[in-house]
């Protein structure tokens, strides 16, 4: 019997797309991982079964789901004002949808952490146009996830190349000069290769949980020196009266999300000069998806004065913005750094991805991680310049990754006793 046709269209907002659907492809685990519990109770994340392509089904990701990207659309931080205009892909088999890639049509380069500026440059000083181009991501959000959303009973590879080829053929009829697939899973960047996507690596600082019960026991990894200048740095980050609070779910008042907004703000016009995201975008996450907000925020005199937004999913916290509106010895490693190994270490997460660069967070239990982006490249001749500069990228990427690797805190020999 002949397979069913698939059929492919770009829908300009998520809002063409049930929240049903959606997380059907997005988030296909997370009805069984919710449902199902392991000897200690835990919720299954991983380890389900994959395919010939290696593309597992991933525990729950909350930035792939339909609630953080609607948000992200609705509040007017990614519409085509702000030069994200939506272009998800959609696959159907008999009208049904069995697949999505997330995906924008973008004017520029900014809010993406995978930095293209240069190829830009290069090629229009050329003569040639490097915008629009495609983007594959949760914008403005450096964290790996599922690019390629299959939902569960359906023919998963078949899908999976209709959509990486969908991307190719939506580069031609929007004509974008590219496609660039960021923070994809390494098995869905070796799939996109074999559609001519150039490959590229890059290295943020993840946290993993060894089955740590408490934090002093991931203290007890370290060497004498890290150990003791950590412990320095807690206690210092509080002296002057601060006191750290988790607020999740319905503790997550408007008050807070005004508080932190302003931490945001202040920050951002520091760093890059215009934030990206709008107040609105942290009320409809409130309202939405509070149970999968951490937010830590630090309070002194009765006021908060600094804080971090994390967001949870089935087995990794992710770090994602920091603020403060004072500013004291240490707060920032203890709200983005500590607090988030102590909430892992409590909810039995096994890792804390604290978001793009910072070769600091190494000296706190963060090691290099390998991250991965896909390229598609229409013009011929600024792919072999692209792909040859990738050659040599990937290399020294692998080489550093090494070298601060040997730089970690950790104990190194039985005659370092903790």
């Amino acid at each position: 019997m002949a397979s069913s046709e698939i059929t492919l269209e770009a829908v300009p907002s998520i809002g063409e797309v049930s929240p049903e659907d959606w997380d059907a492809c997005a988030n296909p685990g997370r009805a069984l991982n919710e449902n199902s519990c392991n000897e200690h109770g835990l919720g299954i994340s991983s380890g389900l079964p994959g395919n010939s392509l290696g593309l597992l089904k991933s525990g729950y990701n909350p930035f792939v789901s339909h609630a953080f990207l609607s948000a992200v659309e609705k509040s007017g931080s990614a519409t085509i004002r702000t030069g994200w205009g939506p272009r998800h892909l959609v696959a159907k088999i008999d009208g049904r949808v069995a697949g999505i890639v997330p995906c924008y049509l973008k004017s520029h380069s900014q809010g993406e952490y995978v930095f293209d500026r240069g190829w830009a440059d290069a090629y229009e000083r050329a003569g040639g146009r490097y915008y629009p181009k495609l983007q594959v991501s949760v914008p403005f959000t450096p964290a790996t996830g599922p690019r390629l959303l299959v939902r569960d009973g359906v023919d998963r590879e078949r899908i999976t190349e209709a959509l990486a080829s969908g991307l190719v053929a939506l580069c031609g009829v929007s004509k974008a000069s590219s496609v660039h697939v960021t923070f994809a899973r390494e098995a869905e960047w070796k799939l996109l290769a074999q559609h001519g996507f150039l490959q590229r690596t890059d290295q943020q600082f993840h946290w993993h949980n060894e089955g740590f019960t408490t934090f002093d026991d991931f203290l007890a990894t370290l060497n004498s020196r890290h150990r003791k200048s950590i412990k320095r740095e807690r206690r210092d980050a509080l002296a002057a009266g601060i006191t750290i609070h988790w607020l999740t779910g319905k503790d997550i008042t408007e008050d807070a999300w005004d508080a932190f907004f302003d931490f945001y703000m202040e920050t951002g016009s520091r760093k890059w000069g215009r934030p990206y995201l709008t107040r609105e975008f942290f009320s409809l996450v409130g309202e939405t998806m509070s149970q999968d907000v951490l937010l830590v925020m630090a309070r002194r005199n009765n006021r908060w004065i600094a804080g971090a937004i994390n967001f949870i999913g089935s087995d990794t916290l992710f770090g994602r913005n920091w603020g403060a509106v004072e500013h004291h010895p240490f707060l920032h490693f203890e709200v983005c750094y500590y607090q988030a190994i102590d909430f892992a270490i409590k909810r039995g997460l096994t890792h804390v991805e604290a978001g793009a660069q910072g070769e600091h967070k190494i000296a706190r239990g963060y090691l290099p991680r390998t991250t991965h982006s896909a390229h598609f490249i229409a013009d011929p001749g600024l792919r072999r310049a692209i792909d040859d500069y990738l050659k040599r990228e990937r290399a020294y990427v692998a080489e550093a990754g090494r070298e601060l690797a040997e730089l970690g805190p950790f104990r190194k020999g039985i005659d370092e006793a903790p």
